[in-house]
């Protein structure tokens, strides 16, 4: 168990405060990963304005955002996350693949609240220091899981989110994951974190059973990317009541 705890950080600018109070309040949790491409589905954001993109799902009542950062594959950029942490008026997530305490005093300077923190592209070691590091300098860390093994690795920390990846990272979700990962996975995590079910979550089926499978929200981005309307697609995924599971 770390000694910088999450309860020393100011609780109004952290992350899973803001997904468990839209939990607690019976609606569901949907976070809008904000991404210009992938290697798998090209071109995501098209012609539309990155800040102006975010603005509205904060609108439509996203109560917080997660941006990726990561510039060859996925087309990111810290300048991204400055200008949309800058104007939205919720907690922001970078996305990239975090390897040193300098991205994370960075992640800090561009307005983040929380950082991805990948398990299965960290020694066990190095992950622990970037948790504590994060906690050091006000980040709230977001471990993300793919394997059993991987949560059991990180159990006793005492950590506020993990994240379970449907897809496998390493192969830069290139494989073709679903929902049952979540289902095999969600409750091996000990009570008390936040549960995120990551990627693969293209219908109000598919956040129903991540939802079921003991998942507090949803990261969803190509889905509400793609579709004709995203506003309409990020409503519809979240229309979905705690409730009514």
């Amino acid at each position: 168990m770390f000694q910088l705890k999450l309860e020393d950080m100011n609780p109004a600018n952290r992350f899973s405060n803001a997904l468990w109070k839209r939990y607690n309040n019976g609606k569901l949790p949907v976070i809008p990963d904000i991404k210009l491409r992938s290697p798998g589905e090209g071109d995501l954001l098209k012609e539309r304005d990155s800040v102006k993109y975010a603005k509205a799902l904060v609108a439509a009542g996203a109560p917080v955002l997660s941006v990726v950062t990561e510039p060859k594959r996925f087309g990111g950029s810290p300048e991204l996350l400055q200008k949309i942490a800058l104007t939205a008026a919720v907690p922001v997530l970078r996305k990239d693949f975090i390897n040193n305490k300098d991205q994370l005093i960075e992640s800090v300077d561009l307005g983040a609240s929380a950082i991805l923190l990948i398990a299965s592209m960290l020694e066990r070691g190095q992950l622990f220091k970037l948790i504590e590091g994060a906690l050091a300098i006000g980040l709230e860390p977001l471990v993300e899981t793919h394997c059993a093994e991987e949560i059991a690795s990180v159990g006793e920390l005492g950590l506020s989110m993990i994240g379970i990846n449907n897809r496998n990272i390493v192969e830069l979700e290139m494989d073709s994951g679903c929902v049952d990962n979540t289902e095999r996975l969600a409750g091996l995590i000990n009570p008390g974190s936040l549960i995120i079910s990551e990627s693969s979550i293209v219908s109000p089926v598919d956040v129903r059973r991540a939802l079921m499978a003991g998942a507090h929200a949803v990261l969803v981005g190509t889905a509400i990317l793609r579709a004709v309307n995203p506003i309409d697609m990020y409503n519809s995924l979240s229309e979905v009541r705690i409730e009514s599971l």
